[in-house]
């Protein structure tokens, strides 16, 4: 299966050299780039994407209200957040609009390739560790008004999945977790899932949103 990838990004440059990474790989095709959000929503409309790798400071719409719009839609693409700094409150604000992860715009090729993958199936989040950090800088910031609501979503969780919420939370992969717990990848794996389905979330990253906001994972990375 080919991953249909659309870049969004103000900087042609930049645009151009993930082009160049993106064409060498069997697996992967550029099928629309955009210069900000307003010509990304406009290119969604006519073009079938699975991955959009989205800049976050550009004109005219910026990366975190485009993918707002786009993580609204049914069936929509799934976004990888580009920052150009490690702890980018952009990129926070970003997974909370329902990206399923962020990078740093100097990654290594490799990595980048490994996340687009990783993103498509909806397997992990990108860069856990640096997700937790970013997550404790910014936690405070969090709403605490729905806070009492979501307590209540974590009730449908059995204990096992809780501990598995709060592991996730802390960055740590699948394979981690089972090493932990001592259970199994797949059983691991069948957790995970069972979190995203009862909670209503969409991967990875909103479960380690969800946990910081009801405080199932305190700043520091304490459960």
């Amino acid at each position: 299966m080919t991953i249909r990838v659309m870049l969004v990004d103000d900087q042609v440059l930049l645009r151009t050299g993930f082009q160049m990474v993106l064409a060498a790989q069997p697996d992967m095709e550029v099928v629309a780039e955009a210069g900000d959000g307003v010509e990304a929503l406009q290119a969604l409309r006519s073009t079938a994407v699975d991955v959009v790798l989205m800049d976050v400071r550009m004109p005219k719409l910026d990366g975190v209200e485009t993918t707002r719009r786009i993580c609204m839609e049914p069936d929509a693409p799934k976004v990888l957040i580009l920052t150009t700094f490690d702890l980018d409150e952009y990129a926070f604000s970003g997974l909370k609009a329902g990206a399923s992860g962020f990078m740093l715009k100097d990654v290594p090729p490799g990595e980048l390739l490994t996340a687009i993958r990783a993103v498509h199936s909806g397997d992990a989040v990108v860069a856990p560790s640096t997700t937790r950090r970013l997550l404790d800088r910014f936690a405070p910031m969090l709403p605490s008004g729905s806070g009492k609501e979501q307590h209540k979503e974590l009730e449908r969780l059995t204990e096992r999945e809780r501990e598995v919420m709060v592991l996730v939370a802390q960055g740590l992969s699948n394979g981690e977790i089972a090493a932990r717990l001592v259970l199994s990848e797949a059983t691991v794996k069948t957790h995970v899932g069972r979190i995203l389905t009862k909670l209503g979330l969409r991967d990875r990253v909103q479960v380690v949103v969800l946990a910081y906001e009801t405080g199932l994972v305190r700043v520091g990375g304490q459960g």
